[in-house]
């Protein structure tokens, strides 16, 4: 078995590619000539969409499932051998007012968009040590830096998916395991339709107004997002091939322009208040009594 991730071909685990940003990842690769593993919750949507062949699986993997995603991961090195890039993109967006959205809703969110994400990625790592090489894509959002109306459980995920990438990053490096936060913007999918995006599970008439308001808006953008999928998966595709991934990418101008923003705010707010959060220092001169 080679032991190289810069051979020809490199072998591409990707979840959620039956739709959306995963399909046309997967598409994406395989144009490049690349073999793609690619999973779904419904194996018969994924080989519809991708017509398997020589150069790629498809698989049913639900990802909150641990030990379905430690077999797929078997069953992928059984066909091609390795496993160089992993892309752990499903999920899916639980929108509504935090007091609107019942703790079961909530823990639903997390098993998919982190804990499922955790499951891949601990199946998938074994096979990237012991070749002493590979790639992770993982997927956050400009919600996983930033906050938006009625997004906060949906965020919430997302900002636990770049700390533990950036911690996991630093544990992985010295494997030859790179690590990428994927930041999309608003991306003309299906994330704002009926079969991705959820709301809250009941109504609270203080946010009444507040609530439906904001859904609304967010259904008028459906349909209408700036991004390509179809470029993103392109460009994950020339990015594996570059010799020094970023940690973190954003994508779509949007993103460049809401992360931006962001981040002079935040610099902004810390440079302001530096004298109070240094006040906080032990003071020597006190210890020296």
């Amino acid at each position: 078995m080679e032991t190289d991730m810069a051979h020809d071909g490199k072998v591409w685990f990707t979840t959620g590619a039956s739709r959306g940003m995963g399909l046309e990842i997967a598409k994406a690769a395989l144009a490049a000539g690349e073999k793609v593993v690619a999973t779904g919750r419904n194996a018969e949507a994924v080989k519809a969409a991708l017509h398997e062949g020589d150069n790629v699986l498809a698989l049913a993997l639900d990802v909150t499932d641990a030990d379905r995603a430690t077999q797929a991961a078997a069953e992928a090195v059984a066909r091609f051998g390795r496993i160089d890039v992993l892309v752990n993109n499903a999920g899916y967006g639980q929108l509504g007012v935090f007091e609107e959205i019942e703790a079961r809703t909530i823990a639903r969110q997390f098993d998919t968009n982190v804990h499922g994400l955790m499951h891949v990625t601990r199946a998938v790592l074994p096979h990237m040590r012991a070749q002493r090489g590979g790639h992770i894509f993982n997927f956050s959002s400009i919600g996983g830096a930033l906050g938006f109306d009625i997004a906060s459980i949906y965020c919430a995920t997302k900002f636990a998916v770049e700390g533990f990438s950036e911690c996991l990053a630093l544990e992985v490096k010295s494997f030859g395991i790179g690590v990428t936060i994927v930041e999309p913007g608003f991306f003309r999918t299906d994330f704002l339709g009926g079969s991705s995006v959820r709301f809250g599970d009941k109504r609270i008439a203080d946010y009444a107004a507040f609530g439906e308001q904001t859904e609304g808006f967010y259904g008028t953008q459906d349909g209408k997002q700036a991004g390509d999928p179809a470029k993103l998966g392109r460009a994950l595709v020339r990015l594996i091939h570059e010799a020094e991934p970023p940690l973190r990418l954003a994508m779509g101008s949007d993103a460049v322009r809401y992360l931006g923003q962001a981040y002079e705010a935040r610099q902004a707010e810390l440079a302001k208040w530096s004298d109070l959060s240094k006040s906080t220092d032990f003071d020597p001169a006190l210890a020296a009594e």
